[in-house]
Parts: C-alpha cells; sequence; structure tokens
C-alpha cells in the first residue's frame, strides 16, 4: 500500500501566530526537540506544521484524528529530515500496516511545503 500526503503553508502566517500566541501555540503544535531545532525561525517552523498536517493526510485521520504533537519531525545533524509518530499517530500508522514513512521539507521566502509518502 502506498499513501501520500502534501501540504502548504504560508510562512508569514505561522510567524504572526507565533507572535500572537508564543508559547501556548508551539507547546500545543510542536514537540520540545521541534522547538529547540526551529529556534524561533519561521521557515522551519511552518515546514514542520506543514509536514504534521502532510502526516495526517497521508494517514486519512485529518486534523481531528491525531494529537499534532503525535507527529514529530526530527534531523540528525547532517541527516535529512524524518517522522517520528507517538500515541494515536503511531496508532494510526500500525493500523494501516504501514511500514515507512518519507517526508520532504522545502521552503522558499513566503511558502513551506511537505510532501509524505508511506509504504
Amino acid at each position: 500500500m502506498l499513501v501520500t500526503g502534501v501540504d502548504i503553508v504560508e510562512i508569514h502566517r505561522v510567524d504572526r501566530i507565533v507572535e500572537i500566541y508564543g508559547a501556548r501555540f508551539l507547546s500545543r503544535i510542536y514537540t520540545d526537540r521541534e522547538v529547540a531545532y526551529a529556534r524561533g525561525r519561521a521557515p522551519q517552523l511552518a515546514s514542520r506544521f506543514a509536514a504534521k498536517e502532510a502526516v495526517m493526510k497521508a494517514l486519512g485521520t485529518g486534523v481531528r484524528g491525531v494529537r499534532w504533537r503525535d507527529i514529530e519531525v526530527v534531523r540528525d545533524p547532517g541527516g535529512p529530515p524524518r517522522i517520528c509518530l507517538h500515541g494515536s499517530a503511531l496508532n494510526k500508522f500500525d493500523n494501516m500496516g504501514l511500514d515507512s514513512l518519507a517526508v520532504s521539507l522545502s521552503h522558499s521566502q513566503e511558502y513551506a511545503v511537505a510532501f509524505v509518502v508511506g509504504m
């Protein structure tokens, strides 16, 4: 089985939400590792937000099916980004019989995009 998900996010919208809601928004959406990696950089936060939505689409759950923090985008030094699932997202992944998820992230000055493929 092959599943895909894609999402695009306007970087300025994520930056604005962080300005308004700060730590409340960050702790609701991102894990501590993601916040530490992004260091407040809006493009990194936006690309991770897009990746989380792309994973939700690939899993067929939408934003109400799994918790935001149950989808984590991690990056080892010098390596590509990868998806780590926890809790409800991991349960859905296992129930679908998937073995892996791959993610590609990109951003321009205005947009961040993520594409996810699961097998």
